[in-house]
């Protein structure tokens, strides 16, 4: 008589071989895995560090040296402590510059931002269509030089195809870039031709992340356009539209190419912005350290308008969710 055991038959994997238990994932190497991600990523990184390094901050740190110094790049730098900024606050072509330069920035925001609202809303309540996406951008691809150039061509007071349409209607030429009254709210429109493309795609891209469901919610209630774009559209764009000005008005202080190429700073300082003025006592009067001192200043007053501009647009927070 046989005995039978107590113990199950054990079971063998096919061919006889025995299963291993598998080994538990340790911390060691969670860090070993972390570690190897890690100098992934700052293989990616290294080349744009290394471009904010060289590009970017090294250049503001001996803008910031050459700020408190004298230099004319023939000698070397001679230290003179806070006087580039004693100068700076008693000349008045600087304090003219700065004007001229928030003048500029006025109409440029101003109709740049309205009109680019405008044609992005269009664009998403009417059409969609890529073909006229990429015509809406078209003038962004031009240089500001080329733009400049074209219409100063264009509204040239003798020559130009603008003076001859308007000389054909009857009415008298306007020296668009050859009076005061008329210099800089001529660039600024230019500068709104050739921006207000792109800055509606930004605004195009934010209105997309707006749910439908909302404005066919408002439709049912019987609401109109104009007060779904006040109640609805403004509201939820806000946070992108923040950030858009952000930007624009950034871009706008550094205005310097169309001026360059159009007016150079004419007539009688007219356009003489703060960029063109600094460039012209950097590199035309070899005052590098009055001119660094200039640009300590803009960016002074450029973080601070960021910081307001941030806060009282609250542009870290949505509405929507």
């Amino acid at each position: 008589m046989t005995i039978a055991s107590s113990s199950p038959p054990s079971r063998l994997p096919a061919g006889g071989a025995t299963e291993t238990p598998s080994k538990p994932r340790t911390r060691r190497d969670d860090v070993s895995g972390n570690r190897g991600d890690g100098r992934l990523a700052a293989v990616f990184i290294a080349p744009a560090l290394l471009g904010f390094l060289v590009f970017l901050l090294w250049p503001t740190l001996r803008g910031i040296y050459l700020s408190f110094t004298r230099f004319n790049l023939l000698t070397p730098a001679e230290w003179v402590g806070l006087d580039n900024y004693v100068r700076m606050v008693n000349d008045p072509i600087f304090w003219d510059s700065l004007t001229v330069t928030v003048e500029y920035v006025v109409i440029n925001i101003g109709v740049q931002t309205i009109a680019a609202l405008a044609i992005a809303v269009l664009l998403q309540r009417l059409t969609q269509s890529a073909m006229l996406r990429g015509i809406v951008l078209t003038p962004y691809l031009m240089s500001n030089v080329v733009a400049g150039l074209v219409w100063l061509w264009i509204l040239d007071t003798q020559l130009g195809v603008g003076n001859e349409i308007i000389s054909a209607l009857g009415a008298d030429r306007i020296p668009f870039l050859a009076d005061e009254t008329w210099a800089i709210p001529t660039i600024a429109l230019i500068n709104v031709w050739r921006h207000v493309g792109y800055t509606a795609l930004l605004l195009f891209a934010g209105l997309q992340a707006i749910p439908n469901d909302m404005y066919e919610a408002a439709r049912v209630d019987g609401a109109s356009e104009w007060r779904m774009f006040w109640r609805i559209t403004m509201p939820l764009l806000r946070p992108v539209l923040a950030v858009v000005l952000i930007m624009t008005v950034i871009g706008s202080f550094q205005v310097f190419d169309t001026v360059a190429v159009t007016t150079a700073g004419g007539p009688a300082n007219a356009t003489n912005v703060l960029q063109y003025y600094i460039y012209g006592s950097a590199f035309g009067r070899f005052q590098f350290g009055y001119a660094s001192a200039m640009s300590v200043a803009l960016l002074v007053v450029l973080s601070a308008i960021t910081i307001l501009q941030y806060r009282l647009t609250r542009a870290g927070r949505t509405d929507l969710g």
